[in-house]
């Protein structure tokens, strides 16, 4: 296979859209994952699923044909329906969030700064706070930034393979000091031999998330362990900790953008850590959950499929 075709190849398997690529005959020469994971009998070498062309199973085609090398081609998205009205509700309500979330931060930086010229008061101590609400708002840019370019696809989640356990003993230890100073003992825990199809960035991407969320939530004298294990339905990359824990009725929405789960956790981090583990675990197609209860800790486990299943 030449660069170009393995470049072909690579566009449409980590496409973010449900697409394929048909030949003359109807049958499926390439299938991105998300078309395979989300769309019942799409196989590739096998032909497209009766009634998918023609909208008959609530799914929407939009059919681009093109000719290559003098074969016939067709390049199909497919889209649910409602899929768009969705796509603009969820937009229009992340776009509120965000401005709600630079608000605070925001505020705090003009309030400092007018106290800073008022007669008598602690101009280094004032400078000192409004860096850090600078570097929070710094922090928020950055990761709706990242979590964008996760869902425009620009940013590739699975390209080749990955050895698990030296990506999580690089983030341990880069966190070492953060950790130190919060009272959060990190543990690593895995066979290194254990491969998955991630980058290596997007690995890191979801260990640092996973051990931030720890740091600045579990509490003094808390154990963080990030581990992996290869279990009968796959890879669990796994991010525990015994400190002060979430309300079992809360675990589900720990994933959604900005939320937190009390006050304490309102004053620290984005909202968006957990949020971005799961598009990425989503992205290489896994899933996440959450264990755990107010006192018991928290969970975050990560089911990735085994490299070549």
């Amino acid at each position: 296979m030449d660069l170009d075709a393995r470049r072909g190849r690579t566009l449409v398997e980590e496409s973010r859209e449900a697409v394929v690529v048909l030949d003359d005959a109807g049958t499926v020469v390439l299938a991105s994952r998300r078309a395979r994971q989300s769309i019942e009998g799409i196989r590739e070498g096998e032909p497209i699923p009766d009634g998918l062309l023609s909208g008959e199973r609530g799914v929407v085609p939009l059919v681009v044909p093109y000719e290559v090398g003098g074969r016939r081609e067709r390049l199909v998205y497919l889209s649910r329906a409602g899929d768009m009205a969705a796509y603009e509700e969820l937009r229009t309500g992340f776009t509120a969030a965000v401005s709600h979330e630079l608000r605070t931060p925001l505020a705090r930086l003009l309030s400092l700064l007018e106290t800073a010229m008022l007669p008598g008061e602690d101009v280094h101590a004032l400078v000192k706070q409004a860096r850090g609400e600078v570097e929070s708002v710094r922090e928020l840019i950055d990761e709706v930034l990242f979590l964008s370019e996760l869902e425009s696809g620009g940013r590739v989640v699975s390209l080749g393979a990955v050895a698990v356990r030296p990506e999580l003993d690089a983030v341990a230890a880069d966190m070492e000091e953060r950790a130190s100073r919060a009272g959060v003992a990190l543990r690593v825990e895995g066979d290194p031999a254990i491969e998955i199809e991630m980058r290596p960035r997007m690995l890191r991407v979801v260990a640092q998330n996973l051990a931030e969320n720890a740091i600045r939530y579990a509490g003094p004298g808390a154990t963080f362990t990030l581990a992996v294990e290869r279990t009968q339905e796959g890879v669990v990359l796994r991010g525990a900790d015994d400190g002060v824990g979430v309300d079992e009725d809360v675990l589900s929405r720990l994933f959604e953008r900005f939320y937190r789960a009390d006050r304490a956790r309102a004053s620290r981090g984005t909202g968006l850590g957990l949020a971005i583990v799961k598009h990425v675990v989503d992205q290489a197609g896994g899933s996440v959950e959450a264990r755990g209860g107010r006192g018991a800790g928290l969970e975050v486990r990560c089911l990735l499929p085994v490299r070549g299943a």
